[in-house]
Parts: structure tokens; C-alpha cells; sequence
């Protein structure tokens, strides 16, 4: 059975022996990602091919990757974007008759453009936030970890997480109110 590593300990892992991290990530999240990916395209065997070049990918940025927070939300946002992708990059092809259908699927195409640019607002107020309340907030938010978990993981208080992310909120709060 192999050692069950926290956020820091892969971070630190991965700095000094990228191969052997890369294999703890891959046997502590392959199944966990495919879940994910399978959910949104409904295709196992695309699914694991998907994961797979994720991990790829971490490989080939081990040099300058630079995961601050979990390598767990980093290696799920990665598996869902790639898989948004190969829906964009492999477009349903409808003939005339089914002209209803390209019109709903451009309709959806439009609020996925949408959709894509607000994450990039969220995602770069995100990178905005000082490092702490970063950590604390995608902790939260992408890790699904109770605040007493966080605090426990960041060496902090409770009442210093409940802090982090209530200024988190705060910041994104003001700057998606011209979206609302």
C-alpha cells in the first residue's frame, strides 16, 4: 500500500523526483478523473484517453509547472478544460434537414463562449488573491475541504480560513457584479 500524501508533501515530491510524483498522482487520482471526464462525455475509453494525456502533460511541464495549492484541483480543472476541448474541437456535424439543431447547438456554442470567459475573470481574480487566502480558497472551493480540514493543512486557525475566503468572496463578488 503506498503512502496516502498531503498537498504539501506532493508539492514537495514533485520538486525534488517529478517522475515518482507523477506516478503517486496518477495512482492517487487516475479513477477520480476519469469519473469526472466519463460525467461530461459519456465515453469510457475517451475518458481514459483523456486522463491520460493530462498526465502527459504534467510530465511535459514538470520543469515549469508551478502548483502552489493541490495538485488535485489542478489535475481536475486540467481533465475538465481538455475534455471541454474535444467537444469544441470535435463539433457535431448536422445536415440541412436538422437546421433546428445547429441553431440550438449555436445557441449553446454562445453561452459556452460566455460561460468560458467568466472563468477566465474568476480564474485570474483567483491568481489575484495573496498566496493564503488563494490556498484557503481553492481548498474550499475546488478541494471540497471543510474549513477546520484547511486549517489543519495550512497550520491556521479556523477563524483565519473563515477570513481567507470570506475576502476571497468579497473580491470576486465586486468583480462579477457588472455580469449579474
Amino acid at each position: 500500500m503506498s503512502k496516502d500524501y498531503t498537498n504539501k508533501e506532493l508539492i514537495e515530491l514533485f520538486a525534488a523526483a517529478p517522475k515518482q510524483a507523477v506516478e503517486v498522482l496518477f495512482d492517487k487520482y487516475h479513477n477520480e478523473l476519469c469519473k469526472v471526464v466519463f460525467r461530461i462525455l459519456k465515453d469510457e475509453s475517451l475518458a481514459e484517453d483523456i486522463v491520460q494525456d493530462v498526465f502527459y502533460e504534467l510530465w511535459k511541464k514538470r520543469d515549469r509547472l508551478g502548483v502552489q495549492t493541490s495538485f488535485r484541483a489542478y489535475l481536475k480543472r486540467a481533465s475538465i478544460n481538455k475534455s471541454l476541448n474535444y467537444i469544441r474541437d470535435n463539433k457535431i456535424k448536422f445536415d440541412g434537414d436538422e437546421q433546428y439543431a445547429y441553431i440550438e447547438s449555436k445557441d449553446n456554442l454562445q453561452k459556452n463562449i460566455e460561460g468560458k470567459n467568466l472563468k477566465e475573470i474568476i480564474d485570474r481574480e483567483i491568481d489575484k488573491l495573496p498566496p493564503k487566502c488563494r490556498m484557503a480558497f481553492v481548498l474550499s472551493r475546488f478541494e471540497d475541504m471543510s474549513y477546520k480540514e484547511i486549517a489543519e493543512e495550512m497550520s491556521i486557525s479556523v477563524k483565519t480560513v473563515e477570513k481567507h475566503i470570506s475576502k476571497a468572496l468579497k473580491v470576486l463578488n465586486e468583480t462579477l457584479a457588472p455580469y449579474r
